[in-house]
């Protein structure tokens, strides 16, 4: 059944359905498990009634690799605290490398000015060896933890399969953290071992970071060995108390690979909450968990293999970069990125997409509605035969831009729209490659997950809005937050609204055909007059616009029961915010989003504050009209760009100052 005003823009040939990754495990799970399915949504189904056997299916259909194999699959179903193949033995990146046997290159480096390098599969076996073995060397046991500051480059892959082959946790920024942000992070996890870069490219800039790697190896009085990754050509000449190597004298030798067999639930890497508010929380996954998670993800959903080449533009400081590194599992080769997204020109990663041959392409939202306002025309202006999948995450996907992709790029791609996160470093929602791609849907579920909406008395719903929940555990939750004894700080921040069931705080709408449609953060949500709405459904209405290139929307709740609702636009040049377009935006939300969510006010802005990662900066704005002082409402070592949130700062004092007097003349 399909959702009223949901046009089908692409539905999967039969003979690519038949071919599929996931066709083929259907077929395998009626031949092996005697469990018959016909669609997706039966084998969805399926697949969240019987999560033992589910898991137990891909652990086997897959082959891993492992010294114990499972005895129990889910030993303890509580959430938090579930507890995965107990007893079991592994190591994630020893399934990660098990295609070295295969011709061709494993990573693809690419800079603005073009290829810098490949690396076979053997080669990156050797290399990986030879610097898992100089971790050893200089003492690195399982869960000590090495701390990087490396860009999207082949060494920051190197390291981290490296530092899982010893069992040692991982945890990587992106070089263009400021010290205060990095500190932020590592000196929380107290790493033994520091790599750093002597800087990274952007926009035709050459960005050098040696004095941050310095400050850095000054202020983690845990450090103990340090590498530096030459990656600019700059030398590094500091003087510290701790050893600093050359990453490239590291990872040649004869050392044979070695994997350290770890336990399922063994802490793989740390990654970091956006920490808008606060220090970044360091959200801890498995080896296990996050391995069974990629190979479904990557090979059944994304129907990825050793052909293929993926391509995603991604910072370290984002999971999606995790995320890439997890499709080699598949043996699929990847192509590493460092520079500016729109070097050149708006659409460089679709240029990138074709010089390399990527058949799979994954980008921010964000990405794509910029080269669509940009009117460009990626599928004529470059060769993008070989595309079969495009990724969109981040945020939600405009529904122009839905029919932007299969107008402009290519109308046999697999467009999917996917929503995970930090916080399962997979999907919950998106793509899979059995059923229609919708304008505006994401497709469904994914397999073992199981995604409901529920109101705010935990009932749930269909065809309506509703706070999205995970009923069941999946084996990439967070094993636990660092520094975090007693779980406190991790059942508060998805357990504490409807205990013992995963609430990820977004809005969504799950309709009848099993599609999904993600309204946005619901701790930002819109609630006027008691109505609430996604900020994503006013962006979608706004940004449409021509003269609109971005938006931020605020419902903020004032003392004595006000309530204040400003949009800010970024407005596109030739264009200015006069009285016609003010009322032409006012008009457009009462038609495309909702008549009571009209703003009180609409503000021409220099730009939007965003994250590093690309999130806009709803909840710190909210708390600063709120009157929330900035120190509380927001750590600016999180913000890309703090020059934009001065404007807010300084907005907020003029609204607090204003209301004071409108108070005292009342």
């Amino acid at each position: 059944m399909t959702a009223p005003g949901r046009e089908v823009l692409w539905t999967p040939p039969p003979e690519r359905v038949f071919a599929s990754n996931m066709s083929r495990f259907q077929r395998w799970l009626a031949a092996e498990k005697n469990v018959s399915t016909t669609d997706f949504d039966s084998l969805w189904c399926w697949s969240i009634s019987d999560l033992e056997k589910f898991w137990l299916s891909i652990w086997e259909y897959f082959d891993v690799i492992s010294s114990v194999p499972p005895q129990a699959v889910l030993a303890d179903t509580r959430m938090p605290g579930a507890r995965w193949f107990p007893g079991t033995r592994l190591n994630w990146a020893e399934n990660l490398l098990r295609h070295s046997d295969q011709a061709g290159p494993a990573i693809i480096s690419v800079d603005e000015t073009g290829t810098t390098g490949e690396l076979s599969r053997t080669e990156l076996v050797a290399q990986v060896a030879n610097l898992a073995a100089h971790f050893r060397t200089i003492g690195v046991q399982p869960g000590d933890r090495i701390a990087a500051m490396l860009p999207n480059i082949a060494p920051t892959v190197v390291a981290v399969l490296a530092a899982a082959s010893v069992g040692a946790v991982w945890s990587c920024c992106a070089p263009d953290f400021g010290v205060k942000g990095l500190v932020d992070r590592f000196a929380q996890i107290e790493p033994t071992v520091l790599i750093g870069v002597d800087g990274y490219q952007f926009n035709g800039k050459r960005i050098d970071r040696r004095d941050v790697f310095s400050a850095l190896l000054d202020q983690l009085p845990t450090v103990g060995h340090a590498i530096i990754v030459d990656n600019l050509g700059l030398p590094f000449e500091g003087t510290h108390r701790q050893s600093v190597a050359e990453y490239a004298d590291l990872v040649v030798g004869d050392a044979a690979p070695d994997y350290e067999q770890v336990p399922f639930d063994h802490p793989l890497w740390i990654l970091y909450s956006s920490g808008t508010t606060g220090l970044p929380k360091g959200i801890v996954h498995s080896h296990g968990g996050i391995l069974l998670e990629a190979l479904k993800a990557n090979a059944l959903h994304y129907d990825l293999g050793p052909t293929d080449r993926v391509f995603i533009a991604a910072s370290t400081a984002w999971v999606v970069w995790n995320m890439l590194v997890d499709t080699m599992v598949t043996g699929a080769a990847i192509v590493t990125y460092d520079g500016s997204p729109t070097y050149g020109r708006p659409d460089h990663q679709f240029d990138i997409c074709a010089r390399y041959g990527a058949t799979r392409f994954g980008t921010g939202a964000a990405y794509l509605t910029l080269c669509e306002k940009a009117g460009t025309q990626p599928g004529t202006d470059f060769d993008l035969s070989g595309l079969r999948s495009i990724m969109s995450t981040g945020s939600p996907l405009p529904d122009t831009t839905w029919r932007w992709i299969y107008d402009a790029v290519s109308a046999d791609v697999h467009l999917g729209s996917d929503s995970g996160g930090t916080d399962v470093a997979t999907g919950f929602i998106g793509a899979n490659p059995l059923s229609p791609v919708r304008v505006g849907e994401l497709q469904g579920p994914y397999l073992g997950v199981d995604v409901q909406a529920w109101t705010e008395t935990g009932e749930a719903v269909v065809g309506e809005v509703g706070e999205m929940v995970i009923a069941a555990p999946m084996p990439s939750m967070p094993i636990y937050f660092w520094n975090d004894p007693d779980g406190n700080r991790y059942r508060d921040a998805y357990f504490e609204v409807y205990p013992g069931v995963w609430r990820h705080g977004d809005w969504i709408t799950i309709e009848a055909d099993g599609g999904c449609v993600v309204h946005g953060r619901s701790d930002s949500t819109i609630n006027r007059g008691g109505v609430r709405m996604g900020s994503a459904d006013i962006y979608q209405a706004v940004e449409a616009l021509p003269e609109i290139a971005e938006a931020l929307v605020i419902g903020a709740e004032l003392p004595h029961g006000g309530y204040h609702m400003p949009l800010f636009v970024v407005l596109r040049d030739g264009y200015d915010l006069d009285d016609a377009l003010v009322e032409k935006i006012r008009t457009t939300i009462r038609r495309e989003a909702s008549p009571r969510h009209v703003p009180d006010e609409i503000i021409d802005v220099p730009a939007i504050p965003i994250t590093r990662t690309g999130k806009r900066l709803e909840i710190p704005v909210k708390k600063l009209i709120q009157g929330v002082s900035p120190e509380t409402a927001i750590n600016r070592a999180t913000v890309a760009d703090t020059a934009a949130l001065d404007w807010y700062i300084d907005y907020a004092k003029r609204f607090q100052h204003h209301r004071a007097d409108t108070s005292t003349l009342t």
